[in-house]
């Protein structure tokens, strides 16, 4: 390879090392709060960062309705001053109860799915912190919407995706420029 070549080579090595640089240096506080926040979300059932799952005191009869166990939930939440309104419910039938969530707030209610008593009223931390990981937290909080987690998700991935590339290309180019200036 001629001498003009490896210094073309050279030249875009530079050009990336300093682009890598430029987009790393805001980029890393997206990596560090996607990284973060995925630990602690494949650690949640071992850190706590769920109410812990209840068991129904009673499980004989019937099940109530599910429109009760959101009535029940509501009454709740209106006891405790926040917010009623409804996200979903998560039934579980092993443990006879229902999980009713919310929509303006990360509280979780279990219901005992025969009796319809309230077993636990607890925070879902890793609600919260899921919509952080997403970027949804922003939108949670602002309009509702879906703008800044897609926003946020698209640059974060592609900014990942850039990264990985230059980082590569800073890695091998100065292999391949070694090589072919012992020819």
């Amino acid at each position: 390879m001629s001498t003009k070549q490896v210094q073309k080579k050279v030249k875009a090595i530079r050009w990336y090392r300093n682009l890598h640089r430029w987009l790393g240096i805001p980029l890393i506080i997206f990596f560090f709060i996607i990284g973060i926040t995925s630990l602690l979300l494949a650690w949640k059932k071992k850190a706590d960062l769920l109410p812990p799952t209840q068991r129904s005191v009673n499980a004989t009869g019937d099940w109530i309705l599910p429109t009760q166990m959101i009535q029940i939930a509501e009454e709740e939440m209106e006891k405790l001053g926040e917010d009623s309104a409804v996200d979903r419910i998560d039934i579980r039938p092993d443990n006879g109860i229902a999980k009713v969530t919310f929509k303006t707030h990360f509280t979780e209610v279990q219901v005992d799915g025969f009796s319809g008593a309230v077993l636990s009223v607890g925070t879902r931390h890793s609600d919260w912190i899921e919509k952080v990981h997403d970027g949804s937290i922003l939108d949670f909080y602002t309009t509702g919407d879906e703008g800044a987690k897609l926003t946020y998700s698209t640059l974060s991935a592609l900014g990942l995706i850039f990264m990985s590339f230059s980082g590569f290309y800073l890695w091998y180019y100065p292999k391949l420029i070694r090589k072919l200036k012992e020819k």
